[in-house]
């Protein structure tokens, strides 16, 4: 313990590391994390409403303002958890944490991003957009503050929040929400939320400085039945919705909605490799750090794109 307060006061007193203060707020607001963003797309794109200048100016918009509100929580995350944080092997290198980011500047500066970021919905987007976002905003402080503690909902809450950024985009255009869209979302979602919750715990098992105190009260074993039941539901959601026709045979040259399902399920059981080594902790880096990965991603979006457009 006393060499771990030594560590923590050299990192405390060193001086701020290159780039100064604003470099360091903006790698506190995790680029890295921005593609999850993306997701605001999902709905237009499975409407075959996303190629218009009203669409991508309106879906851009939401794009900026989620990222806005993500950015906020990350500032006041870290600032909350900055002493936490210093104790943790990885965790330590957050700028706030290191001490490149004063407490009150990632304080300040998530207060004015999640104050403008609202505002500025009201203003330029649909009414049920602001309100999402809203809501967003205020169930992920309450996340920082106190949800991320309680087991189970800590699971929900980030869960929601991939809902919401999937959600916003369609309610942005007026785009009616499936219900099959809705459950392969959450469920794909909760998968990933587990699996990472999962590798956490795998990783940090029997090891000093956890800042995620709840990882203690999950068993490895209970996590990993959440994301084998998530990806199962999330499965049989997909292929719910690839092959209801409605009564309406299709015209394409091939049933690429059906084909796809292929492809969707080598993406779960590709990803779920990671998830079971206990090496998927965040989603983006074995997304886009697997090239097999990537491929099948592109592979299931080609095929996706036929079927919207019926080729």
């Amino acid at each position: 313990m006393t060499l771990l307060r030594e560590r923590s006061d050299r990192r405390q007193a060193a001086p701020p590391d290159d780039g100064g203060l604003l470099v360091g707020l903006l790698l506190t607001a995790r680029p890295k994390q921005w593609i999850k963003n993306v997701l605001v797309i999902a709905a237009p794109a499975a409407a075959g409403e996303l190629f218009s200048v009203r669409a991508l100016t309106r879906l851009a918009l939401v794009f900026v303002l989620f990222t806005a509100c993500a950015a906020a929580v990350y500032l006041v995350n870290d600032a909350r958890d900055a002493e936490a944080d210093r104790a943790h092997p990885v965790k330590c290198r957050r700028p706030v944490a290191a001490g490149r980011v004063p407490v009150p500047a990632a304080y300040a500066a998530g207060t004015a991003l999640g104050v403008l970021a609202p505002f500025a919905a009201a203003r330029l987007c649909p009414p049920e957009v602001a309100a999402l976002l809203t809501a967003y905003l205020a169930m992920q402080l309450a996340y920082c503050v106190s949800l991320k503690h309680v087991l189970v909902v800590d699971l929900v809450v980030v869960t929601t929040g991939f809902l919401m950024r999937a959600a916003a985009g369609g309610l942005a255009l007026g785009i009616p929400l499936s219900r099959w869209f809705l459950i392969t979302t959450g469920f794909g979602a909760l998968f990933m939320v587990a699996a990472k919750r999962y590798s956490e715990a795998v990783q940090m098992a029997g090891k000093a400085g956890a800042t995620r105190a709840l990882l203690t009260e999950y068993s490895t074993g209970y996590l990993r039945f959440v994301w084998q039941l998530a990806a199962g539901v999330a499965v049989l959601g997909y292929c719910l919705w690839a092959l209801e026709e409605g009564g309406v045979p299709h015209t394409s040259v091939l049933p690429w909605r059906q084909l796809s399902v292929v492809a969707f399920v080598l993406a779960v059981l590709r990803y779920a490799v990671f998830a079971d080594r206990g090496t998927a902790g965040e989603p983006e880096d074995v997304v886009l750090g697997d090239r097999a990965l990537a491929v099948i991603g592109l592979v299931w979006a080609a095929m996706y794109a036929l079927a919207v457009v019926d080729w």
